[in-house]
Formats: structure tokens, sequence, C-alpha cells
């Protein structure tokens, strides 16, 4: 087994102009160009580093951002899976959590507080841990996850080993990056959380209220 570098990247800016605010179901839009410029800086801020896979999550937001990413970097393959998904990571119990917090969580159907945590669970298997194969001098396996901040939340609450709700208010920029190091002689190591360095000031935003922006 050798070290994993995981690369973690909130999808960019989704489109959402024309959708109707009273849909039930999560819309599947592409990205606006400010997304696409987010995308596109996210790309070149990794462009070098020697990465075995990027992964996306099904979602057009998703695939859109990888497929921009991916322009920085050559001939590495780049593959969709619904790990990288955007679902519940938990059926996280609300009782004593904030009523903001209570009210969010109501919103998740039966199946999807079954089936989310499902999914979310093989991608712990899949991504939160060493590498298997071998690299050439023991180098270590990097790999890029394009997916959704729950799932980012959910890694990041995992390798600090902290309790199962907090992956509750742990909430990424679009084209953030997290890093977290998978040793196979150490606990997970976050290297870089929510990292934006590479956005100039006016690319960054989380799609939240502007009072979650520093």
């Amino acid at each position: 087994m050798v070290t994993r570098l995981l690369y973690l990247a909130r999808h960019a800016e989704q489109d959402l102009t024309g959708l109707s605010s009273a849909a039930t179901e999560e819309p599947d839009s592409g990205l606006t160009e400010r997304g696409r410029q987010q995308a596109t800086v996210l790309g070149e801020r990794l462009r070098g580093r020697r990465f075995a896979a990027v992964h996306h999550g099904p979602l057009r937001r998703a695939a859109q951002t990888a497929e921009l990413v991916a322009t920085s970097l050559p001939e590495v393959p780049v593959y969709e899976t619904e790990l990288a998904g955007d679902h519940l990571p938990h059926d996280t119990d609300p009782t004593g959590l904030p009523p903001a917090y209570a009210t969010f969580l109501a919103q998740f159907t039966a199946a999807q507080r079954v089936d989310g945590p499902r999914v979310t669970a093989a991608a712990v298997r899949r991504f939160a841990g060493p590498a298997v194969e071998a690299t050439a001098g023991d180098e270590p396996v990097r790999e890029l996850v394009v997916t959704h901040t729950f799932l980012i939340g959910w890694l990041v609450r995992h390798a600090l080993d902290a309790p199962e709700q907090r992956w509750l208010g742990l909430n990424s920029h679009n084209a953030g990056l997290t890093v977290i190091r998978y040793s196979p002689s150490g606990p997970p190591n976050l290297l870089a959380v929510n990292d934006v360095a590479h956005l100039p000031p006016e690319l960054r935003a989380t799609g939240l209220p502007p009072d979650y922006l520093v």
C-alpha cells in the first residue's frame, strides 16, 4: 500500500437561470459562465501534478467542471461515478441541533435517508484510505474527485474522526480545493481545506447567503 493524496473539488457555479423555485427535484443544469471560469482556473492550479485519475459525479455541473479541469491534465483518465454524486451522507438525528439544521434535514425523503448513506459509505471505502496499487518509487497516488459539498464535508469529518453530525456546516466554495493525505503508517492528514487561493475574489462563492463569505 502507498500513500494516497485525495484532492476534493466542489463543482463550479451552477446555472440556475430560468429554473422554477417550486421544483420538487434537484435541477440538473450545467455551469454559468462564471462557473466555467472557476473550473478553468482550478485546472490551471492543478496543472503539472501527476494524477492517476479524475473522478466526477453524474450531475452536469460536476461533469462539466471535471471536463474543464481535465483540459489542464492531459492524458489523465476521467471517470464518472455515482460515488461522487450529490447524496445525503448520513441520516442525522436533528435532536439537539439548531432549528435551521432540523429544517434542512427534514426535506430529505425516506429513500434518500437510506440510499445516500449507503453510497457515501461506498465512497469512503473507495477513496478514504491508502492506495492499494503500487507506483514508481512509492510516489503517492493522486486522485481528483469533483463532487459536491456534502461528500467533501463528510470526508473531512471522517478524516478528523469527528462526531457524525459534524458534516453539517462544512460548506465548500465552488471550485474550492480540499486535500487529504492517507498514509499506510498513520492517521489521515488534512493538507488543505476549502482552499480558494487560485480563485480571484470575484470568482469566490459558496451559493450560500453573502454573510458566509469571507
